[in-house]
């Protein structure tokens, strides 16, 4: 919930954007088979903070720039009630001008709309990115393509993991025609491998926050060729941990290795005890390590190891870090 929660604060914050447009080779799009829809569904739609260029041919005194407003309307020369523009396609609003204009005011007019500046469908990508920032779309895209966009994973950091808070925003008009208020708001969790290799795809709604995962890490400590953290861009066990560290130094003693773990949601730890020159010859399982866990080949108290840790992370001993592979 707490992730939950800054997700939901970053979108409310995230209008200092950054302008990206899609690039001209749509060939992800062409490799996982398109929903069907009807077409004039695939037709950029007005949203709330786009600006209209509005032509009427023949009247150049009723041509105009307007803004949406924020009840999703557009006030017009000579026009007594403003018109609903959001939700529209251009061509829908278009019609719907000339129709209000022809009631009172001209015969047969002719409307030209363009919405010139496209700021309603913005997809947020933070995190491990290269560019994080907000990008605004003007037709279907896939999550991969706003990875793209967004210039990609950045290697040094990115995790394995990808979440897309996707909150029901009302600017998607298709997105909520069926669905309660309130009730369309989804927290997705995608494999980044997946979504790399094509196995995993999402088409993007508007709205939606894009948030790359960083690398969790742990920390190994104690009788190993170098200390220090590791990172997990992948589950690893104890062993894959020791084997990243370079393994264990000689006279080391290997059947009380110790995995110390923070309890969720507390300050205290546990700690567990593991035989490792079982679990290299196989007789004992090789346990899966979790994100934090600080892996002791050592004897000494649990106090000083992680007050070691911490120097470790600030400027005591390097903290060195490690892929695994």
């Amino acid at each position: 919930m707490k992730l939950l929660g800054c997700l939901v604060a970053l979108a409310l914050c995230a209008h200092a954007a950054v302008y990206s447009q899609a690039p001209a080779n749509d060939q992800a799009s062409q490799s996982t088979p398109q929903p069907q829809t009807n077409s004039s569904d695939e037709r950029y739609r007005i949203g709330y903070q786009d600006t209209l260029d509005i032509q009427v041919f023949g009247h150049p005194q009723l041509n105009r720039r307007a803004p949406v407003s924020p009840d999703g309307t557009i006030s017009l020369f000579r026009l007594d009630q403003p018109i609903v523009a959001v939700c529209k396609t251009e061509n829908e609003l278009a019609r719907d001008i000339e129709k209000a204009y022809e009631k009172d005011y001209l015969r047969n007019p002719e409307v030209q709309v363009v919405a010139v500046e496209q700021k309603s469908q913005a997809v947020a990508v933070i995190g491990a990115v290269k560019t994080p920032g907000q990008y605004y779309v003007n037709k279907k895209v896939q999550l991969l393509q706003i990875l793209a966009f967004a210039g990609g994973p950045d290697i040094e950091h990115v995790g394995s993991r990808i979440l897309v808070y996707r909150p029901g925003s009302s600017s998607n008009c298709k997105m909520n025609q069926d669905a309660a208020p309130g009730a369309d708001a989804q927290l997705l969790d995608l494999a980044l491998k997946d979504v790399e290799e094509g196995k995993s795809t999402l088409w993007m709604q508007p709205g939606d926050i894009v948030s790359v995962m960083d690398a969790d890490l742990v920390y190994i400590y104690g009788n190993v060729n170098k200390q220090g953290a590791v990172k997990m861009r992948e589950p690893i066990t104890l062993t894959q941990a020791i084997a990243s560290a370079e393994g264990l130094k000689s006279a080391t003693v290997m059947d009380s290795v110790r995995v110390i773990r923070q309890k969720h949601g507390t300050t205290e730890r546990t700690e567990t005890v593991y035989n490792f020159k079982e679990i290299i010859k196989g007789k004992s399982t090789d346990p899966y390590l979790e994100p934090n866990d600080i892996v002791a080949v050592s004897q000494d108290k649990t106090q000083n190891i992680l007050n070691s840790v911490g120097k470790s992370l600030t400027n005591g001993i390097p903290s060195i870090f490690y892929r695994i592979p």
